[in-house]
């Protein structure tokens, strides 16, 4: 969590220009996954969609499992 927090002063939420709080539609993401060996910091985090992430999600799913990043 307070990686998150961290990431989230960084880079406030897209959709209310805010580091706290709720951020309607959109999710904080591991650009490497975590079950992929990526790192819980904030230089390894991003703001996606919901739908976005969804979809991204699911294709690591196969890729980690396939020794993929």
């Amino acid at each position: 969590r307070n990686q998150v927090n961290a990431f989230k002063r960084m880079h406030p939420c897209p959709a209310t220009g805010r580091a706290t709080g709720a951020c309607g539609g959109w999710e904080i993401d591991h650009v490497v996954p975590l079950k992929c060996g990526g790192a819980d910091r904030p230089a390894n985090m991003q703001w996606l969609t919901k739908k976005a992430h969804k979809i991204k999600t699911k294709r690591e799913a196969r890729w980690c499992r396939k020794g993929k990043r």
